[in-house]
């Protein structure tokens, strides 16, 4: 232990942290290249062939000159994901326990809305809405 001081032994965590961190960084351009729809083939070969032969350069002038547009695929990729989640769970909200349709005996979202509808406009008492939304839901 005394071979190595306490200062060596933090410097030597600091550069590992830093590496780790640019591996991460590496593997993003490397994913963000292939995922990008602007760039043709020619030119994710060339960003490609600098992110390998200059890694740390590379992969430097990579996000100097496409951060910005590497965070809008970003957004737009995670926007695109919370739409398809919540189409599907519309889906099946719609569809119930049996994807083919509301299981025998309950009411789908659709009905219910209708019933809540009726209530609001006053063409049904609160008691005739709360009588139809228990059928529906029994």
């Amino acid at each position: 232990m005394d071979d190595y001081p306490l200062l060596n032994l933090f410097w030597t965590m600091l550069w590992f942290f830093l590496w780790i961190m640019w591996l991460f960084l590496l593997f993003r351009v490397i994913a963000d290249i292939f995922r990008s729809d602007d760039l043709g083939g020619w030119a994710k070969a060339g960003w490609l062939i600098l992110a390998l032969v200059l890694p740390y350069v590379g992969v430097l002038i990579y996000v100097i000159v496409r951060g910005r547009s590497m965070g809008k695929r970003d957004l737009k990729e995670a926007q695109e994901r919370e739409a398809a989640f919540k189409a599907y769970v519309r889906e099946a909200a719609v569809a119930g326990d049996t994807g083919g349709g509301p299981p025998k005996g309950r009411g789908s979202v659709e009905e219910l809305a209708k019933l809540a509808d009726l209530k609001d406009r006053g063409a049904i008492t609160e008691e005739e809405y709360r009588q139809a939304k228990t059928k529906l839901l029994i």
